[in-house]
């Protein structure tokens, strides 16, 4: 498995999320640390995050992705929301 399959894995059977986006940010770090590898983004709405707020989110998917945090993900963006309609901070 890739770590992009991996970090699906992990936020859909934390999360089940209706909406996941996973952007391997690699190509933009070139001449950085960890060159090429381990960056990406995460957009994920879940109705999970209802009433949380973008702290509590974010540590949700901090949580999730534990295990791979140190083997695979060197930097990590997040967008962390919950459904239209529900209610979060």
């Amino acid at each position: 498995m890739t770590i992009v399959e991996n970090i699906r894995g992990a936020l859909e059977q934390h999360l089940h999320p209706q909406f996941l986006e996973i952007v391997d940010d690699g190509a933009k770090h070139i001449g950085h640390a960890h060159e090429g590898s381990g960056h990406f983004t995460v957009r994920v709405t879940a109705a999970a995050f209802a009433g949380k707020t973008r702290v509590q989110r974010h540590r949700m998917v901090y949580e999730a992705l534990e295990p791979l945090l140190h083997n695979g993900i060197h930097a990590l963006s997040i967008e962390a929301q919950a459904p239209e309609g529900t209610v979060s901070d």
